[in-house]
């Protein structure tokens, strides 16, 4: 590819991460310093805008452009970003220590359900919050306000079959206008109050918890309003790439999103009256109606984000063995990240309109906004931290300084949130509590199931010797075995001999491996163990960003000496029936039964690893945990 190739891809990225990416960020000034500078009691006075603004901004620099955008995107598995990806780098680092293992993987898993919790509501309240902008054009349309915002996100989850590529090169143009259009009108309203910029010194932040204590602490809940959308900018780091997201954001989205939050801050400086609506008070009135349709459009192009986000961290735990096995289309041929997973689509939609109808309005929701947004980004500190230690070799003085930096910021965040709790924060800590159950209830339900097959399973290497001694009736063909055991005879294997009374000519036992790296190197992929008697060990490995193509994987088996007709070759699955029995030791009944319920609905592993119907034999065995 040319240098000028290069270019024109990495620009036509980038304007798909302004898309996509930075929706959500993007339409933070919507609500923020509305929302900031009204709750508890708080007045827009000279004082409080300089150290909200202040506040605002230095978020902005270290948390968005130094944290993440920075240090965090480093942190890429092989390209992929998100939670999941970071939790098993930060796995890998650490090796051989199980406990430590134990508890990265319930502080990611936990990780991962929150950003749920913000898949939930970031497209409620931006869609709600633009539409209420009708209100300050025509306060007697107030009422159509719900209605007409849960048509449009109803319209935007049925956008997503048609992929992330489609929508970013829909959305891409449509947000680099509204970063224009919201960048001057912050500077028309700074050229008529240029002392605001005065806030971008930190000392008046610090003035302002020096002067207003418990509210200014309060205020963080709202300031944090300003960030939602950061943890996007990793988890659709495989959409896109880290180049094009740090192009896009240095160079167009942080310039026009400080030159919105410190205009709408001269505008509360001449006018404090106009907190009630401070963006849409910037408009002048000829073009408000163009702008509302302008934000409206917006806000829905801000949900995308965590949408994108939230199918690619579910693909990530269903590989590492966090979630059920889902449907999963590739909704692009030129990056493999830009993925449509139909029944989380449907489950965000669902959750969705149930907060839009709950709460009715962006007010009542910011409530309940930031207790997903920043329990996620602690989580994702600690989880770099331990990257940096263990992968990337930092010192310990280094490590201490850095970690102590922003956690501090990230657990502040997380406590002024915390207030919010009685107010509503409870709805996305309800559902990411869910989520994480039955995340951890699926882990621990398979590791059962695994455990009573091994338990249960003879010996291979004994079978295979009887086999030679006493040879069974042999037809022609290859027979491959899914087991999760190389090691004892698969429960297929064992009811095709005792029912049919035959074996076939080469028998192949199959375990798939999942790494914790998002693809697999092309020497770790296929491990071929000779057995004896034609029987042979295939040990096939997956990165967790990347499809099981079992057959596209046996076709490069010639390769390394064991050749595959497809045509001739027999698939055998053993299909688990799932019994919860309060006899067992392990889970609580109720989970054990949530297991079986989940197992009855996921997505069949033969579907999953693409194995034709047509060269399947599938055999029931019946497993208690």
């Amino acid at each position: 590819m040319s240098e000028v190739d290069t270019k024109k891809r990495l620009a036509v990225l980038a304007l798909g991460a302004v898309g996509v990416v930075y929706g959500d960020i993007g339409t933070s000034p919507l609500y923020t310093l509305q929302t900031t500078l009204s709750h508890d009691g708080m007045q827009p006075t000279p004082e409080s805008i300089y150290g909200v603004l202040s506040l605002i901004f230095w978020a902005q620099i270290i948390v968005v452009s130094l944290k993440y955008v920075l240090f965090i995107m480093r942190a890429d598995n092989k390209g992929e970003g998100g939670i999941m990806a970071l939790m098993a780098l930060a796995l890998r680092g650490v090796g051989g220590q199980p406990k430590l293992r134990w508890l990265l993987a319930i502080i990611g898993i936990f990780g991962a359900s929150l950003f749920y919790g913000d898949g939930v509501i970031t497209p409620a309240i931006s869609v709600l919050s633009a539409v209420e902008g009708v209100k300050v054009a025509a306060p007697g349309l107030e009422h159509w306000i719900v209605p007409v915002t849960a048509v449009i996100l109803f319209f935007l989850f049925a956008l997503q079959r048609h992929g992330t590529d489609r929508v970013g090169k829909l959305f891409g143009p449509v947000m680099v206008i509204w970063f224009i259009t919201i960048s001057l009108l912050g500077a028309r309203m700074i050229l008529n109050e240029p002392h605001v910029l005065y806030a971008i010194n930190p000392y008046y932040g610090w003035r302002f918890f020096l002067t207003h204590g418990t509210q200014a602490f309060v205020a963080l809940g709202g300031v944090v309003l300003a960030l939602t959308g950061a943890e996007a900018l990793y988890a659709d780091m495989g959409h896109f790439g880290k180049r094009p997201i740090r192009l896009a954001w240095f160079n167009f989205v942080l310039p026009a999103l400080i030159l919105n939050y410190f205009g709408q801050g001269a505008l509360l400086l001449q006018h404090p009256e106009a907190i009630d609506n401070p963006f849409f008070k910037t408009v002048p009135s000829i073009l408000l109606y163009p702008m509302i349709a302008l934000a409206t459009v917006a806000t829905v192009i801000a949900s995308q984000a965590v949408i994108s986000g939230a199918f690619s961290m579910t693909r990530e735990a269903m590989s590492l063995g966090y979630s059920m096995r889902m449907p999963v289309v590739h909704t692009s041929r030129e990056m493999s990240g830009q993925i449509f997973v139909p029944w989380i689509n449907a489950f965000l939609l669902v959750m969705v309109l149930l907060a839009v109808f709950g709460f009715r309005s962006s007010e009542n929701l910011s409530a309940a906004y930031g207790i997903a947004v920043t329990g996620t980004m602690t989580i994702t500190t600690v989880l770099a931290l331990f990257v940096a230690r263990h992968q990337w070799g930092w010192r310990v003085p280094i490590l201490l300084v850095v970690g102590a930096t922003l956690l501090i910021i990230d657990v502040s965040f997380f406590a002024a949130n915390l207030i919010k709790v009685e107010y509503g924060g409870w709805f996305p800590l309800v559902l990411g509590l869910c989520v994480f159950v039955v995340m951890t209830t699926w882990r621990r339900g398979r590791e059962l199931v695994v455990r009573e097959i091994k338990q249960g399973g003879l010996a291979l290497s004994p079978f295979i010797e009887n086999i030679t001694e006493h040879p069974p009736l042999r037809v022609p063909g290859t027979a491959v075995f899914l087991t999760a055991n190389q090691n004892a005879v698969p429960h297929a294997l064992l009811h095709n001999l005792k029912h049919n009374k035959v074996l076939h000519e080469r028998n192949v036992m199959l375990t798939v491996e999942v790494l914790e790296a998002p693809f697999a190197d092309r020497e770790e992929r296929i491990h071929v163990s000779p057995l004896g008697s034609d029987f042979y060990g295939l040990a096939v490995r997956f990165g967790f960003a990347e499809d099981p193509n079992i057959p596209l994987v046996l076709s490069k088996c010639a390769k390394i000496g064991l050749p595959f007709d497809l045509m001739d070759t027999t698939f055998f699955l053993s299909r688990e029936n799932i019994v919860a029995d309060k006899r067992r030791p392990g889970m609580a009944l109720w989970r054990d039964r949530l297991f079986a319920f989940l197992s009855r609905n996921a997505l069949p592993a033969t579907a999953f690893f693409q194995i034709p119907g047509n060269r399947l034999i599938e055999l029931g065995t019946q497993v208690e945990i």
